[in-house]
């Protein structure tokens, strides 16, 4: 069981780790995007830990507990999922530093040493997380201060700089094999020196005792801008776009929670349920999420074009299960108009994570 000392270290510090105290019913998981300078490149690493509930998996087997780090490849869905045993798994509570096995990932960078992925990624700018204060600690607002949520979020870094070089499955390559989700890759595999040396970096994660049972979520730190106000200052070399939309257990009902923010011109504009922003639409179908959001930071139009991607293991409160399919190749067209209903920003977020998952007939019911 955490003490109040470490709860309140974890709403001051949504970076660090969480699980310090918690033996069941508890997953924790950062996710490390990495872009190549072309883009061509465009990698999901993603470190974890799941505690499951005592005698919840079923068929005489107990929890499984266990340390993971996921890989997604982003353009081609190719994705791996390597198992560690829980005492692989080190974290600080007061900072972004986490080890699993032979892999690391701290404010500086990123050491990996993985079958389909070895080698060391710096941070060349300083990471750029969603501001904490006393009034609304990280991107969850007041709801980051109720013990009881399902699941938490938090933004560690909006965008910043990469250098260095992994050397990375290559997939397609003579005597290397399709690796699937989970897979091993065998002798044979072919590993090809990548550099992202001029490359952009993004990292978020969660934490709780599981995802929510349905939800969408995209993110982009690739904003090509086409027009605006802002689009002839350069405000978008550095823009970043995160959204969420998702079921929210409250109190013996369930409500439809969500929080944008888009960061442009070194400033945070901010849609969410705890400010009182409103959707004027929200629709999904198969090949696109249309959602608009209007509140104090204007109007905010997303147009996400929804294609196929790789399949990522993910936190039930019995094991992390594969079903949560995403890609970093959506794009997503966007336009900002500020309260006087003026165009501060539009054009295309490239290069964009996209989730779509589970009960999403629920999720448009709900208010």
């Amino acid at each position: 069981m955490r003490t109040p000392a470490a709860a309140l270290r974890g709403v001051q510090h949504p970076e660090a780790f969480h699980g310090h105290g918690i033996t069941r019913g508890f997953f924790e998981g950062w996710y490390v995007k990495l872009v190549s300078a072309d883009r061509s490149q465009r990698w999901a690493v993603i470190p974890g830990i799941f505690r499951g509930l005592a005698g919840a998996a079923g068929e005489g087997e107990g929890t499984r507990d266990e340390a993971f780090v996921q890989v997604l490849d982003g353009l081609t869905g190719r994705s791996w999922y390597h198992r560690f045993a829980p005492e692989e798994f080190a974290a600080s509570d007061r900072v972004f530093d986490v080890r699993i096995g032979g892999n690391r990932f701290t404010t500086t960078g990123v050491t990996l040493d993985l079958p389909n992925m070895r080698g060391r990624i710096d941070y060349t700018s300083a990471l750029e997380p969603w501001p904490v204060t006393l009034r609304e600690p990280g991107i969850m607002g007041w709801y980051g201060l109720v013990p009881f949520m399902e699941c938490f979020h938090g933004i560690v870094s909006f965008g910043h700089g990469l250098r260095g070089t992994l050397e990375i499955d290559a997939g397609d390559a003579p005597g290397a094999g399709a690796a699937g989700a989970g897979a091993d890759l065998g002798v044979g595999s072919a590993l090809v020196a990548t550099s992202f040396d001029g490359g952009r970096g993004y990292i978020e994660k969660d934490w709780g005792k599981a995802f929510p049972a349905g939800y969408v979520w995209m993110a982009s730190n690739h904003i090509d801008a086409t027009g605006g106000t802002e689009a002839a200052t350069g405000s978008a070399a550095d823009a970043s776009l995160i959204a969420s939309v998702a079921i929210i257990p409250w109190v013996g009902r369930s409500f439809r929670g969500s929080i944008i923010g888009f960061r442009h011109g070194g400033r945070l504009y901010k849609w969410t349920t705890y400010n009182r922003s409103r959707e004027t639409r929200l629709a999904i179908d198969d090949t696109h999420v249309r959602w608009s959001v209007q509140g104090p930071d204007g109007v905010l139009e997303l147009d996400a074009e929804r294609v196929r991607g790789g399949l990522l293991h993910a936190p039930l409160r019995t094991a992390m299960h594969q079903r949560v399919e995403e890609t970093l190749d959506a794009r997503i067209a966007f336009r900002h108009l500020d309260p006087d209903g003026r165009v501060l920003l539009e054009g295309t977020a490239e290069c964009a994570g996209l989730e779509v998952f589970g009960d999403t007939a629920r999720l448009l019911a709900l208010k």
